[in-house]
């Protein structure tokens, strides 16, 4: 089987200590590529890389490093039919999505802040006839930059992208379950001439090669996204050392359904917001509130339609949902439903494994799932499944639907349909939430700060926020 290389210093090289373990397709239950899994000594190798590199790259014109990362997401346009096949084989999800979502908007993050940085401006202020005061936005060193399975050259791009883009180096590690892309990134930015040092990749499991980089004392910046337990391990690892912190975690979403909204638009979009990526998207809506008046209606309507949903082939392009991304978290999902119904919740549909034949019998497939019956406060209502199941329930009034909406100790993402103008300004402001869609989901501007509040994270990603936090502001005081 192919080994998959580590990215560091410009060069693709093996892991120190020669170790490998296997990389699973989860779309057939097979290994299908090798590892490296790498450790301290080659997290040490890549900081090391990337502290000779910051005084190079971060005196560098803004406009010689615009150039590099735009000619980094020209290659990956160029190279989008490969790099759509790998994501789809490493992640289970359906080619049509990693061909029209993923590798487009990684390409997207690239040009974004290779252009940003071009424009980006910091404030000044005068003080009458005493002084006159500016900021300066400098580069801080090496950043370590950690990123999940679910999205995984999308959300990979979407730190290393502002973080070259504000001059730092980075050291990154993609998830050790879809770390396909991200090595194909490598050879990108070989080919795209990022000078020897500027990126290094190190690819392996969390509490070795992740935990050395959140540890290293040579890392001052750390940008995670991932679970909320391990961002509290993360947090208290790296408060003691004063590291500047973004942690972008979990979510338990509400779709609110209010019987004024435009019915089928949002079916439409609650169908995508429900069981996109099967379900495993932060942003997904897995509460969907619905005014009583229209529950029955949408109950009938939406089950009909999910219960149509194919689940299969990923490189069928008649397929909806493909393989959740591995067999463990496909059994956390099916314990979920278990739990639901133990805690006295009806399934309207699905709630099981799809078993398919052929060259995908022992891939992980599982049937889109709608469970009604449950109280806002169960542990069904309350705990991040992050899979395709979704839970519907039933609300009075608009007070009501706000205060389940805000129950859990998530706060990412929201979505509410209405056609009620204020109703919509008033939702919005009283919902705790990073994100708030009104009549839509996953609608994102890149100039848009993105992040949760409570248990969804700390800081903000996205537009200037993140060039932000890859800076360190200095005030510059002269008097006249």
């Amino acid at each position: 089987m192919e080994k998959l290389l580590n990215y560091i210093d410009g060069k693709l090289v093996q892991p120190i200590k020669g170790d490998y373990f296997e990389n699973i397709e989860p779309a057939k239950g097979e290994a299908y590529s090798l590892i490296p899994d790498s450790d301290e000594s080659d997290v040490n190798l890549a900081v090391a890389a990337a502290k000779r590199a910051f005084p190079i790259w971060s005196k560098m014109s803004a406009q010689r490093r615009s150039a590099i990362l735009v000619r980094i997401a020209n290659l990956i346009t160029e190279n989008l039919d490969e790099l759509a096949q790998a994501e789809s084989r490493d992640n289970g999800k359906p080619l049509k999505l990693a061909r029209s979502i993923d590798i487009p908007r990684a390409s997207s993050n690239f040009h974004f802040y290779g252009t940003a940085i071009l424009h980006y401006a910091s404030e000044s202020h005068s003080m009458e006839d005493l002084a006159l005061n500016y900021t300066l936005r400098q580069p801080i060193g090496v950043a370590g930059c950690i990123s999940p399975w679910n999205l995984p050259l999308y959300l990979f791009s979407w730190k290393i992208a502002p973080a070259l883009a504000a001059g730092n180096t980075v050291v990154a590690k993609p998830s050790e379950v879809t770390p396909y892309t991200a090595y194909l990134l490598s050879r990108i930015c070989i080919e795209a001439g990022l000078p020897d040092g500027v990126l290094n990749i190190v690819h392996g499991y969390g509490p070795k090669a992740g935990a050395s980089i959140i540890e290293h004392e040579d890392v001052p910046m750390i940008s995670f996204t991932g679970g909320t337990a391990t961002g509290e391990w993360i947090a208290r690892t790296a408060a003691p050392k004063f590291k500047k912190l973004s942690l972008e975690l979990g979510g338990k979403n509400p779709n609110i359904i209010f019987a004024d909204c435009d019915f089928d638009d949002m079916m439409d979009t609650t169908l995508r917001s429900s069981f996109s990526n099967q379900g495993q998207i932060c942003l997904c809506g897995s509460r969907i509130l619905i005014e009583r008046s229209i529950y029955n209606k949408f109950k009938t309507e939406f089950v009909k339609r999910v219960s149509k949903l194919k689940v299969g082939d990923p490189n069928d392009s008649k397929t909806n949902l493909g393989a959740v991304v591995s067999e463990s978290h496909m059994e956390k999902v099916l314990e979920y439903v278990e739990l639901a119904k133990e805690e006295g919740g009806t399934v309207l549909t699905g709630g099981h494994r799809v078993e398919l034949e052929g060259e995908f019998a022992k891939g992980y497939f599982l049937a889109p799932t709608v469970i009604e019956g449950l109280p806002h406060t169960c542990r069904t209502n309350q705990e991040e499944i992050f899979g395709p199941v979704v839970t519907l329930i039933p609300f009075d009034t608009e007070e009501e639907a706000i205060t389940m909406a805000n129950s859990t100790k998530y706060g990412l993402a929201s979505s509410t349909w209405t056609s009620d103008l204020k109703r919509a300004h008033r939702v919005a402001r009283e919902l705790h939430t990073g994100i708030a869609w009104i009549n839509c989901w996953l609608l994102r501007d890149l100039r848009t700060p993105f992040g949760g509040v409570k248990n969804s994270g700390v800081g903000r990603e996205g537009g200037f926020e993140a060039l932000q936090f890859f800076t360190e502001p200095k005030n510059v005081c002269i008097k006249y």
